[in-house]
């Protein structure tokens, strides 16, 4: 049976999965669409075209589903889609998208998202990721599976975070972050291969050798960007005979040769 709190105001057009929990003060829209085990705190607002997946988790006074912070935007409905078993603490924002984009902000499964951290438009979040206090990302930004975002770091519109990759807190990042990779700084600067991270997800050593090599011939050879690409695609097809390695070193590559705004130097 869904648990309403007598102080929330859920719109009649609102559909709660039976077991949905709504704490008090709390306000639902009339456009959402809520999943089986939620639960939303007390003093939130979820609103606009918004679908929550199952097992969710709202503390109080999260803003959910809100429109856009984009000038250009006049009132489309666009709209937020979250998936399942995501914990989103106290004060965080999460705006819909804008016409200008393909209109949908994305938050996949299984992501921690810490207290006062803002998902802005456009975003799109696979799963797995952690978002620490205070992370804020810019519109049209990618955050890849199993990515960490440190706290109080910020990421300018239209950035890619590979996914494994680790941007440290208080960091300023206005390029893209290759899979795998720790960055830090104002502005942020690449510090090496994720090791710690990829070793406690099952990597195997000669993985992570691998991507460790490719890191240096990125960053520490001397090599232009394109002579790098070139020796990365070389490592790809050298290791074939390990399917691992050689798709975890074509998901580097892959990464570093579709960006657009640039990696990280």
């Amino acid at each position: 049976m869904t648990r309403i709190h007598v102080s929330a105001v859920v719109d009649s057009k609102a559909e709660l999965a039976s077991d949905v929990e709504v704490g008090p003060y709390s306000v639902i829209g009339p456009n959402v669409k809520i999943g089986a085990g939620t639960k939303v705190g007390s003093h939130t607002v979820i609103e606009g075209y918004t679908t929550i997946g199952a097992q969710n988790t709202f503390a109080h006074f999260a803003a959910i589903g809100g429109p856009p912070q984009d000038m250009k935007y006049r009132g489309e409905p666009t709209q937020l889609i979250i998936g399942d078993r995501n914990t989103v603490r106290e004060f965080t924002t999460i705006h819909t998208g804008t016409a200008q984009d393909e209109g949908i902000t994305r938050i996949g499964n299984d992501n921690w998202i810490m207290a006062y951290v803002h998902i802005a438009h456009d975003c799109q979040v696979g799963n797995h990721t952690i978002f620490s206090s205070n992370a804020q990302i810019a519109g049209h930004v990618q955050v890849e599976d199993w990515a960490i975002m440190g706290g109080m770091s910020g990421v300018h519109q239209f950035v890619r975070i590979g996914q494994h990759a680790m941007l440290g807190g208080a960091s300023a990042l206005v390029q893209d972050i290759p899979p795998f990779v720790i960055a830090a700084g104002d502005k942020a600067s690449p510090h090496g291969i994720n090791v710690e991270g990829l070793k406690r997800r099952g990597f195997s050593s000669e993985t992570i050798s691998a991507l460790r090599q490719a890191y240096k011939v990125l960053y520490k050879d001397g090599l232009s960007f394109e002579d790098a690409k070139v020796e990365i695609q070389k490592m790809v097809v050298a290791s074939t005979a390990d399917a691992a390695t050689a798709e975890r070193l074509a998901q580097f590559h892959d990464f570093i040769a579709a960006s657009t705004r640039g990696i990280i130097r």
